[in-house]
């Protein structure tokens, strides 16, 4: 029987679930959390104002793709690309909302992070940013971590409407990825290339959460 494209990925990645896990629980332990929540935001802001953007451009990209799978994995991401638009705006409100706003040099590991799309998406096929969109929608803030996050800070809940909205529609996102990738009929280098790229998202991702943890300024 043939393994799903989902169901492989998933199977990569469950060797890195405790490492990535263990950063976001040092990210969200009890001391300082009021001045690293607002770090969290501006972090998070940084990479969130490139999804739509590279959502677009894998789109393109598939344009010039002669490949079966490029139409279809075209209408996901301008599906997609629709369903992520303006996030950006909300952790503005957020970080407003926090007494704080955007950092003038965004963090360089969530540069990192979108960066390589840009890369993988030109010069090696952009369905490998489906990797790199599981990881973060399988890592999304659990349902309760806002109404946790409120109470340790003392912060508006004004503050948090990116982690409540975010709870709620990660879910559906995430399970909604896993049905196209076993739609799209990837090849054995097209799977690679999700899988890898997921990888380097997870490594790359638990780098920026171990930074905003413990460095004072909350880069590397």
């Amino acid at each position: 029987m043939n393994t799903t494209a989902s169901l492989a990925l998933t199977t990569t990645l469950t060797p890195t679930t405790p490492v990535l896990r263990a950063a976001i629980a040092s990210l969200w332990r009890p001391d300082g959390l009021r001045q690293r929540y607002p770090r969290y935001l501006a972090a998070m802001h940084a990479l969130v104002r490139a999804s739509v953007p590279l959502l677009e451009r894998a789109a393109a990209r598939c344009a010039e793709l002669d490949d079966p799978s490029a139409r279809r994995l075209a209408a996901y991401c301008t599906r997609h690309a629709a369903e992520e638009r303006d996030h950006d705006l909300w952790l503005l409100a957020d970080l407003a909302a926090a007494g704080a706003g955007p950092d003038a040099v965004p963090h360089p590991v969530a540069v990192e992070l979108a960066g390589a799309q840009y890369y993988r998406i030109a010069h090696e096929h952009p369905v490998a940013l489906l990797g790199y969109i599981a990881v973060l929608e399988g890592n999304a803030p659990g349902p309760r971590l806002a109404d946790r996050l409120a109470a340790a800070t003392g912060l508006p809940d004004g503050a948090f409407r990116t982690l409540r909205e975010h709870a709620e529609l990660d879910g559906g996102h995430l399970d909604d990825l896993y049905r196209e990738l076993d739609a799209l009929g990837l090849t054995p280098f097209q799977r690679t290339a999700v899988s890898i790229s997921a990888l380097h998202t997870t490594h790359l991702l638990t780098r920026l959460f171990l930074s905003l943890a413990t460095a004072p300024g909350g880069h590397p």
